[in-house]
């Protein structure tokens, strides 16, 4: 289902996410659907909904029966993302969780990894363009890069499938091909970029997503930390994102605009109109360099 329609600016606007590894089948709605007590997803639900918490499950690639349930917690800010992770003896202590902290991206209680982890969407139930495009890519991650790689419940965009979301930096990526995300993830490990592919960065607006990215194909920058958004602004429809980079800002105009109508699911009977984000200019700032601290 790939089609031309650009990537930039695409990738859900979350914080914070919960993961929860669920082996097993999953259904439409996979928290509520899932193996997991009832009573347990219904309290968790109306805990993480109110605070703005994103979760997840997870499970390993193929067939597993892990003896404890695995969970991250990860808060997705643009300049100091962060994870934690525990194996707890029962799916219960989840609801135990310190959900306001993570909500507040303090901590969620748990202890802190310094691995990201790369998580394809296989949520077939959900929408089979994740399944016929994710599974492939989750079998390569697998076996490249077994210890960090996670099948993961719908994650927004089917119609970029195969999707793939690298925590804790909530950077989202689509139209990937099994040789493409092995590639990819090695790239993360080293602290880079796949400017290509990269739909965006949850911590950001969908605008500033875009600008990013736009800043960052402009000048050629990989490094995971290699530009900072100083500002933005929204004046008469026009985007304006001040971003640093070493001792020099960066402004970046765009203006966002109705696209055609497309098929937003593999599974959509009707078309839904989409938006891009137009590149108005780039350019340094006038004002100036930065003065270094």
């Amino acid at each position: 289902m790939q089609r031309s329609e650009p990537l930039l600016g695409t990738a859900s606007t979350i914080l914070a996410f919960l993961l929860i590894e669920v082996p097993g089948p999953w259904g439409v709605d996979a928290v509520r659907d899932c193996r997991l007590p009832q009573q347990l997803t219904e309290n968790l639900l109306g805990k993480v909904h109110p605070l703005g918490i994103r979760p997840l499950l997870i499970r390993r690639h193929g067939r597993s029966n892990p003896p404890s349930t695995r969970v991250f917690a990860a808060y997705a800010d643009p300049h100091l993302p962060w994870m934690q992770t525990a194996e707890l003896d029962s799916p219960q202590q989840i609801l135990d969780l310190d959900l306001d902290g993570l909500a507040a991206g303090r901590s969620a209680g748990l202890a802190v990894t310094d691995d990201p982890i790369f998580l394809t969407c296989t949520h077939g139930r959900h929408d089979p363009c994740c399944a016929e495009q994710g599974r492939p890519v989750a079998r390569t991650l697998a076996a490249s890069h077994p210890a960090e790689s996670w099948e993961v419940s719908h994650i927004g965009g089917d119609r970029f499938a195969g999707n793939v979301l690298v925590l804790p930096e909530g950077l989202y990526y689509g139209h990937l091909q099994p040789d493409v995300a092995s590639k990819l993830a090695t790239e993360h490990r080293r602290g880079h970029l796949s400017l290509n592919e990269l739909r965006g960065r949850s911590g950001f607006g969908f605008a500033i997503q875009a600008a990013e990215v736009y800043l960052r194909r402009h000048l050629a920058l990989t490094e995971l930390r290699a530009i900072r958004l100083e500002s933005q602004s929204l004046r008469l429809g026009i985007t304006e994102a001040v971003f640093l980079h070493g001792t020099q800002r960066w402004r970046v105009r765009l203006r966002r605009a109705q696209a055609d109508a497309h098929l937003l699911t593999c599974g959509a009977r009707l078309s839904n109109p989409t938006f891009v984000h137009e590149l108005i200019a780039i350019e340094p700032d006038a004002t100036g360099l930065a003065v270094s601290p």
